[in-house]
Protein backbone atom coordinates (compact mmCIF):
# COMPACT_ATOMS: atom_id res chain seq x y z
CA UNK A 1 0.00 0.00 0.00
CA UNK A 2 1.35 3.41 -1.20
CA UNK A 3 0.68 6.59 1.10
CA UNK A 4 0.47 10.17 -0.65
CA UNK A 5 1.87 12.43 2.37
CA UNK A 6 2.53 16.23 2.85
CA UNK A 7 5.58 16.12 4.64
CA UNK A 8 6.48 20.29 4.38
CA UNK A 9 6.05 20.34 7.26
CA UNK A 10 7.72 17.40 9.06
CA UNK A 11 11.37 18.35 7.87
CA UNK A 12 13.26 18.46 10.94
CA UNK A 13 15.81 21.25 11.73
CA UNK A 14 19.06 19.60 11.92
CA UNK A 15 19.16 17.87 8.51
CA UNK A 16 16.15 19.24 6.52
CA UNK A 17 15.36 15.66 6.11
CA UNK A 18 11.67 14.40 6.17
CA UNK A 19 10.79 11.33 8.85
CA UNK A 20 8.12 9.46 8.92
CA UNK A 21 6.62 6.72 11.57
CA UNK A 22 8.08 3.40 10.89
CA UNK A 23 4.63 2.44 10.33
CA UNK A 24 3.83 3.56 7.28
CA UNK A 25 4.89 0.98 4.66
CA UNK A 26 5.23 3.20 1.69
CA UNK A 27 5.82 6.92 1.32
CA UNK A 28 5.85 9.46 -1.05
CA UNK A 29 6.33 12.58 -0.07
CA UNK A 30 4.74 15.89 -2.17
CA UNK A 31 7.90 18.06 -2.02
CA UNK A 32 7.59 21.08 -0.44
CA UNK A 33 9.82 23.21 -3.19
CA UNK A 34 8.29 21.39 -6.66
CA UNK A 35 5.11 19.92 -5.72
CA UNK A 36 6.67 16.06 -7.16
CA UNK A 37 6.00 13.23 -5.78
CA UNK A 38 9.72 12.05 -4.37
CA UNK A 39 9.92 8.55 -3.13
CA UNK A 40 11.59 7.50 0.17
CA UNK A 41 12.78 4.90 2.27
CA UNK A 42 10.63 4.09 5.41
CA UNK A 43 13.81 2.68 6.90
CA UNK A 44 15.97 6.39 6.69
CA UNK A 45 13.69 8.77 5.19
CA UNK A 46 16.62 9.53 2.54
CA UNK A 47 16.16 10.39 -0.76
CA UNK A 48 17.19 7.40 -3.09
CA UNK A 49 20.45 8.50 -5.15
CA UNK A 50 20.31 9.77 -8.85
CA UNK A 51 21.85 7.30 -10.92
CA UNK A 52 24.70 8.20 -12.79
CA UNK A 53 24.44 10.28 -15.73
CA UNK A 54 24.96 8.04 -19.16
CA UNK A 55 27.77 8.25 -21.19
CA UNK A 56 27.70 9.42 -24.58
CA UNK A 57 28.02 6.48 -27.08
CA UNK A 58 30.46 5.75 -29.43
CA UNK A 59 29.78 6.78 -33.07
CA UNK A 60 30.14 4.92 -36.44
CA UNK A 61 31.57 8.82 -38.28
CA UNK A 62 34.54 8.61 -35.19
CA UNK A 63 35.60 5.26 -35.86
CA UNK A 64 35.53 6.23 -39.69
CA UNK A 65 37.53 9.00 -38.97
CA UNK A 66 39.73 7.49 -37.11
CA UNK A 67 40.75 4.68 -39.38
CA UNK A 68 41.18 7.53 -42.32
CA UNK A 69 43.93 8.94 -40.32
CA UNK A 70 45.25 5.86 -39.21
CA UNK A 71 45.31 5.13 -42.97
CA UNK A 72 46.65 8.38 -44.62
CA UNK A 73 49.11 9.82 -41.43
CA UNK A 74 47.12 12.94 -41.03
CA UNK A 75 44.06 14.93 -40.29
CA UNK A 76 44.36 16.79 -43.40
CA UNK A 77 44.58 13.98 -45.61
CA UNK A 78 42.03 12.29 -43.55
CA UNK A 79 39.48 14.97 -44.18
CA UNK A 80 40.05 15.57 -47.84
CA UNK A 81 39.49 11.71 -48.26
CA UNK A 82 36.50 11.99 -45.76
CA UNK A 83 35.52 15.63 -47.43
CA UNK A 84 35.10 17.03 -44.02
CA UNK A 85 36.44 20.31 -42.51
CA UNK A 86 40.27 19.84 -40.62
CA UNK A 87 38.45 20.95 -37.62
CA UNK A 88 35.42 18.92 -37.84
CA UNK A 89 38.15 15.71 -38.09
CA UNK A 90 39.86 17.25 -34.75
CA UNK A 91 36.87 17.62 -32.91
CA UNK A 92 35.72 13.99 -33.16
CA UNK A 93 38.73 12.74 -32.55
CA UNK A 94 39.04 14.55 -29.44
CA UNK A 95 35.64 14.05 -28.56
CA UNK A 96 36.70 10.08 -29.08
CA UNK A 97 39.25 10.26 -27.23
CA UNK A 98 37.30 12.13 -23.83
CA UNK A 99 34.68 9.48 -24.23
CA UNK A 100 37.29 6.33 -23.99
CA UNK A 101 39.40 8.04 -21.46
CA UNK A 102 42.67 7.37 -23.37
CA UNK A 103 45.03 8.85 -26.22
CA UNK A 104 44.32 7.68 -29.24
CA UNK A 105 46.73 9.51 -31.65
CA UNK A 106 50.34 10.99 -30.77
CA UNK A 107 50.46 14.47 -32.76
CA UNK A 108 53.51 16.09 -34.33
CA UNK A 109 54.86 17.87 -36.99
CA UNK A 110 54.43 15.30 -39.57
CA UNK A 111 51.06 14.23 -38.71
CA UNK A 112 49.79 11.50 -36.45
CA UNK A 113 50.64 8.78 -35.27
CA UNK A 114 48.61 5.75 -33.49
CA UNK A 115 49.39 5.03 -30.12
CA UNK A 116 49.60 1.69 -28.53
CA UNK A 117 46.18 1.23 -27.50
CA UNK A 118 45.41 3.85 -30.28
CA UNK A 119 46.58 0.61 -32.27
CA UNK A 120 44.35 -1.57 -30.57
CA UNK A 121 41.73 0.48 -31.08
CA UNK A 122 41.76 0.66 -34.95
CA UNK A 123 41.84 -3.27 -35.03
CA UNK A 124 38.36 -2.88 -33.46
CA UNK A 125 36.92 -0.75 -35.79
CA UNK A 126 38.16 -2.20 -38.82
CA UNK A 127 36.12 -5.00 -37.72
CA UNK A 128 33.21 -3.11 -37.14
CA UNK A 129 33.54 -1.86 -40.68
CA UNK A 130 34.14 -4.99 -42.03
CA UNK A 131 30.39 -5.97 -40.46
CA UNK A 132 28.88 -2.76 -41.71
CA UNK A 133 30.04 -3.69 -45.23
CA UNK A 134 28.52 -7.11 -44.29
CA UNK A 135 25.15 -5.52 -43.75
CA UNK A 136 25.46 -3.56 -46.77
CA UNK A 137 25.84 -6.40 -48.74
CA UNK A 138 22.47 -8.05 -46.94
CA UNK A 139 20.50 -4.77 -48.10
CA UNK A 140 22.34 -4.56 -51.36
CA UNK A 141 20.83 -8.54 -51.77
CA UNK A 142 17.57 -7.48 -51.10
CA UNK A 143 17.43 -4.04 -53.86
CA UNK A 144 19.10 -6.17 -56.32
CA UNK A 145 22.67 -5.34 -56.55
CA UNK A 146 24.33 -8.61 -55.97
CA UNK A 147 23.64 -9.48 -59.64
CA UNK A 148 22.89 -7.98 -62.93
CA UNK A 149 24.35 -5.48 -65.60
CA UNK A 150 25.64 -2.19 -66.63
CA UNK A 151 26.31 -1.34 -70.03
CA UNK A 152 28.63 2.04 -70.56
CA UNK A 153 29.30 3.97 -73.71
CA UNK A 154 31.92 6.60 -74.22
CA UNK A 155 33.86 8.20 -76.06
CA UNK A 156 37.75 7.88 -76.05
CA UNK A 157 39.41 10.43 -73.39
CA UNK A 158 36.64 9.70 -70.82
CA UNK A 159 37.43 5.78 -71.78
CA UNK A 160 40.95 6.32 -70.90
CA UNK A 161 40.84 9.06 -67.51
CA UNK A 162 37.81 8.87 -65.91
CA UNK A 163 36.58 5.20 -66.49
CA UNK A 164 38.70 2.89 -64.99
CA UNK A 165 39.27 4.29 -60.98
CA UNK A 166 35.35 4.30 -61.09
CA UNK A 167 35.26 1.18 -62.65
CA UNK A 168 37.83 -0.66 -60.47
CA UNK A 169 35.79 1.15 -57.52
CA UNK A 170 32.28 0.08 -57.95
CA UNK A 171 33.40 -3.77 -59.03
CA UNK A 172 35.62 -3.67 -55.77
CA UNK A 173 32.42 -2.78 -54.23
CA UNK A 174 29.88 -4.74 -56.19
CA UNK A 175 31.67 -7.62 -57.48
CA UNK A 176 28.61 -9.84 -58.82
CA UNK A 177 27.74 -7.12 -61.03
CA UNK A 178 28.86 -7.00 -64.96
CA UNK A 179 30.35 -4.56 -66.15
CA UNK A 180 30.42 -4.04 -69.94
CA UNK A 181 32.45 -0.74 -71.84
CA UNK A 182 32.45 0.31 -75.35
CA UNK A 183 34.26 3.16 -76.49
CA UNK A 184 33.96 5.19 -79.57
CA UNK A 185 35.80 7.62 -81.58
CA UNK A 186 32.98 10.50 -81.60
CA UNK A 187 29.72 11.43 -79.72
CA UNK A 188 27.25 10.12 -81.88
CA UNK A 189 27.79 6.39 -82.16
CA UNK A 190 27.40 6.72 -77.84
CA UNK A 191 23.85 8.66 -78.32
CA UNK A 192 23.25 5.90 -80.65
CA UNK A 193 23.86 3.22 -78.77
CA UNK A 194 21.66 4.45 -75.52
CA UNK A 195 18.89 5.28 -78.51
CA UNK A 196 18.81 1.10 -79.74
CA UNK A 197 19.03 0.13 -75.95
CA UNK A 198 22.56 -1.19 -76.35
CA UNK A 199 23.99 0.85 -73.37
CA UNK A 200 22.81 2.04 -70.50
CA UNK A 201 25.07 4.94 -69.36
CA UNK A 202 26.53 7.26 -71.95
CA UNK A 203 28.97 10.64 -71.87
CA UNK A 204 28.87 12.71 -74.26
CA UNK A 205 30.98 17.06 -74.27
CA UNK A 206 28.06 18.33 -76.61
CA UNK A 207 25.09 20.39 -75.76
CA UNK A 208 22.27 16.88 -74.24
CA UNK A 209 19.72 15.94 -76.84
CA UNK A 210 16.20 16.67 -75.38
CA UNK A 211 15.60 12.49 -75.23
CA UNK A 212 18.23 12.40 -72.56
CA UNK A 213 18.55 13.14 -68.99
CA UNK A 214 21.90 14.43 -68.10
CA UNK A 215 24.35 15.96 -65.78
CA UNK A 216 27.39 17.73 -65.54
CA UNK A 217 30.37 15.39 -64.65
CA UNK A 218 33.80 17.81 -65.37
CA UNK A 219 35.02 20.73 -67.65
CA UNK A 220 37.84 19.72 -69.64
CA UNK A 221 39.58 22.69 -70.90
CA UNK A 222 41.29 23.40 -74.56
CA UNK A 223 44.96 23.62 -74.58
CA UNK A 224 47.35 24.29 -77.45
CA UNK A 225 50.45 22.25 -77.81
CA UNK A 226 53.66 24.03 -78.93
CA UNK A 227 57.10 22.33 -79.90
CA UNK A 228 59.90 23.12 -77.85
CA UNK A 229 61.63 25.89 -80.00
CA UNK A 230 58.58 28.22 -79.69
CA UNK A 231 59.27 30.99 -77.83
CA UNK A 232 56.23 33.16 -76.69
CA UNK A 233 56.02 36.65 -77.16
CA UNK A 234 54.96 36.72 -73.26
CA UNK A 235 53.32 34.65 -70.40
CA UNK A 236 50.26 34.40 -72.62
CA UNK A 237 49.99 33.25 -76.08
CA UNK A 238 47.95 35.77 -78.79
CA UNK A 239 46.16 34.72 -81.37
CA UNK A 240 48.47 36.19 -83.92
CA UNK A 241 51.09 33.64 -82.39
CA UNK A 242 48.27 31.17 -82.70
CA UNK A 243 47.46 31.62 -86.02
CA UNK A 244 51.10 31.50 -87.35
CA UNK A 245 51.62 28.14 -86.96
CA UNK A 246 50.67 25.39 -88.98
CA UNK A 247 48.28 23.20 -86.67
CA UNK A 248 47.80 19.48 -86.24
CA UNK A 249 43.90 18.87 -85.68
CA UNK A 250 41.69 16.09 -86.11
CA UNK A 251 39.62 15.12 -88.93
CA UNK A 252 36.78 18.13 -89.65
CA UNK A 253 34.15 15.53 -88.95
CA UNK A 254 35.27 15.34 -85.31
CA UNK A 255 33.32 16.96 -83.27
CA UNK A 256 35.99 17.34 -80.65
CA UNK A 257 37.28 20.96 -82.33
CA UNK A 258 33.63 22.39 -84.00
CA UNK A 259 33.45 24.47 -80.50
CA UNK A 260 36.88 25.95 -80.54
CA UNK A 261 36.73 26.63 -85.17
CA UNK A 262 33.52 28.52 -83.73
CA UNK A 263 35.60 29.94 -80.82
CA UNK A 264 38.34 31.46 -83.07
CA UNK A 265 35.91 33.13 -85.54
CA UNK A 266 34.07 34.69 -83.01
CA UNK A 267 37.56 37.12 -82.16
CA UNK A 268 37.82 37.12 -85.89
CA UNK A 269 41.02 34.53 -86.43
CA UNK A 270 40.89 31.54 -88.31
CA UNK A 271 43.04 28.56 -88.01
CA UNK A 272 45.62 27.04 -90.58
CA UNK A 273 45.43 23.39 -90.64
CA UNK A 274 48.27 21.66 -92.05
CA UNK A 275 48.20 17.80 -91.02
CA UNK A 276 44.32 16.46 -90.12
CA UNK A 277 45.42 13.40 -88.16
CA UNK A 278 43.01 10.60 -86.16
CA UNK A 279 44.61 9.43 -83.02
CA UNK A 280 45.24 11.87 -80.33
CA UNK A 281 48.44 10.37 -79.23
CA UNK A 282 49.95 10.54 -83.14
CA UNK A 283 49.26 14.58 -82.83
CA UNK A 284 50.75 15.33 -79.55
CA UNK A 285 53.90 13.11 -80.88
CA UNK A 286 53.77 15.21 -84.35
CA UNK A 287 53.99 18.45 -81.92
CA UNK A 288 56.95 17.01 -80.01
CA UNK A 289 58.63 16.38 -82.85
CA UNK A 290 58.52 20.13 -84.28
CA UNK A 291 56.11 19.84 -87.00
CA UNK A 292 53.41 22.47 -85.53
CA UNK A 293 51.00 22.84 -82.99
CA UNK A 294 47.85 21.27 -81.78
CA UNK A 295 44.53 21.99 -79.85
CA UNK A 296 43.51 19.92 -77.69
CA UNK A 297 41.16 18.78 -74.61
CA UNK A 298 43.33 18.32 -71.97
CA UNK A 299 42.01 14.92 -71.05
CA UNK A 300 42.94 14.25 -74.78
CA UNK A 301 46.25 15.30 -75.28
CA UNK A 302 47.26 13.09 -71.73
CA UNK A 303 50.15 12.35 -71.27
CA UNK A 304 52.11 15.36 -73.32
CA UNK A 305 55.89 14.67 -73.41
CA UNK A 306 58.06 16.81 -70.95
CA UNK A 307 59.05 19.00 -74.49
CA UNK A 308 56.29 20.17 -75.17
CA UNK A 309 55.07 23.35 -74.09
CA UNK A 310 51.30 23.64 -72.88
CA UNK A 311 49.15 27.23 -72.79
CA UNK A 312 45.71 27.84 -72.88
CA UNK A 313 44.02 29.97 -75.48
CA UNK A 314 44.11 33.29 -75.98
CA UNK A 315 40.56 33.59 -74.37
CA UNK A 316 40.32 29.66 -72.65
CA UNK A 317 37.90 27.48 -73.73
CA UNK A 318 36.47 24.07 -71.92
CA UNK A 319 34.33 21.54 -72.69
CA UNK A 320 31.51 20.24 -70.52
CA UNK A 321 31.74 16.32 -70.13
CA UNK A 322 28.25 14.90 -69.02
CA UNK A 323 26.67 11.69 -67.99
CA UNK A 324 23.50 10.97 -70.43
CA UNK A 325 21.19 8.62 -69.62
CA UNK A 326 17.83 7.98 -72.00
CA UNK A 327 14.90 9.63 -70.43
CA UNK A 328 12.31 7.80 -68.85
CA UNK A 329 13.52 4.77 -69.06
CA UNK A 330 13.76 2.19 -66.29
CA UNK A 331 16.92 1.40 -65.19
CA UNK A 332 18.04 -1.25 -62.77
CA UNK A 333 19.34 -0.55 -59.36
CA UNK A 334 23.11 -1.49 -60.75
CA UNK A 335 22.90 1.35 -62.77
CA UNK A 336 21.74 3.77 -60.07
CA UNK A 337 24.66 2.74 -58.28
CA UNK A 338 26.92 3.42 -60.42
CA UNK A 339 25.14 6.48 -61.41
CA UNK A 340 26.02 7.27 -57.86
CA UNK A 341 30.00 6.58 -57.95
CA UNK A 342 30.16 9.30 -60.76
CA UNK A 343 28.96 11.34 -58.61
CA UNK A 344 30.88 10.90 -55.86
CA UNK A 345 34.12 10.50 -58.11
CA UNK A 346 33.26 13.66 -59.54
CA UNK A 347 32.46 15.27 -56.19
CA UNK A 348 36.15 14.06 -55.18
CA UNK A 349 37.95 15.42 -57.83
CA UNK A 350 35.73 18.95 -57.95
Amino acid sequence: MCVLLDVSNLTTASQGIKRFPASLPCIISMDALCGLPVPLCPSCCRIPPMPPPRKQAITLTQLRILLAIADSGGFGDAALHLQMSQSAVSHAIAALEEQLGVVLLSRGRYGARLTPVGERIVTHARQIEQELEAIGREANLAKGLEGGQVRITSFRSVATHILPEVIVRFSQRYPAIDLTLTEYDDIEPVEAALRNGQADIGFTHLPPAQDFDAWELLRDEYVVLLPANFRPAGPDLTWKELVSYPLIMPPEEDSTLRSVYTHCQQFGYTLTVAYRVKTDSTIVGLVAQGLGAAILPQLAAVPIAPEIQVFSLPVPLFRVIHVIVLAKALQVPAVFAFLEMLRSHARLNA
